[in-house]
């Protein structure tokens, strides 16, 4: 497998974790979205949305993280992303794909790349500016999650649905770009306390931004 990703992007950290937890094994091909690679010709003509991630595996070529991260279930499904055990299954199931799809459209959509470079390009947002608008949506998400969490009957102390799965796929990247633009999290206490344990499991230490090979400081 090879994984066009570039070690910022929150979708590729998404993808990279889920490969993780999966086990599987994945080359990184890396494209710099800050110096605007992913317009270049070559890339394009592999994915005409001109955005990360890619995955490649054989003859078949993959793009937008959630599907990718879909075809990564349906194909390797052990061990499970969705959680698969509980008192009232189709209930934890529920909450899970609510938490997740909350997380991956709610905040991805007005805070990925190319919204904040409109904001400073085109609107002449400065760096108070954009970090304030990402803390607008990031709070207007994380306050009902932690909520909805407080809520619900955990299945692990550590982690809600009792392994790493769909929700941290998506929140951990996310909390990582919080705390770059130094949005105040601590209204969070559960949502940090998940990022703090998952971020001492392996899957998710590989794939840490500070570890992918085209990290400033990586080599």
């Amino acid at each position: 497998m090879r994984l066009y990703s570039y070690y910022r992007s929150s979708t590729s950290y998404r993808v990279r974790i889920a490969l993780n937890i999966k086990g599987l094994a994945y080359k990184i091909i890396p494209v710099n979205l800050k110096t605007g690679e992913q317009h270049q010709q070559s890339f394009v003509d592999l994915n005409p949305h001109a955005t990360l991630p890619v995955l490649r595996t054989g003859k078949i070529q993959l793009v937008q993280s959630l599907a990718i991260i879909d075809w990564i279930e349906k194909f390797y499904p052990d061990p499970p992303l969705r959680p698969s055990h509980g008192t009232d299954t189709i209930n934890v199931h529920q909450v899970c794909l609510e938490l997740y799809y909350a997380i991956a459209t709610e905040i991805h959509a007005p805070n990925n790349l190319p919204v904040l470079t409109y904001l400073r390009h085109a609107l002449n947002a400065d760096d108070a500016m954009i970090a304030a608008w990402y803390a607008k949506w990031i709070d207007k998400t994380f306050a009902p999650i932690e909520h909805r969490l407080a809520s619900f009957n955990w299945l692990s102390a550590d982690l809600p649905f009792g392994q790493p799965g769909l929700f941290e796929i998506v929140l951990i990247p996310q909390i990582y770009n919080a705390r770059r633009w130094k949005t105040d999290l601590s209204d969070y206490p559960l949502l940090r306390s998940i990022d703090a344990y998952a971020n001492q499991l392996p899957a998710f230490i590989a794939a840490h931004p500070d570890n992918q090979p085209d990290a400033p400081e990586a080599g």
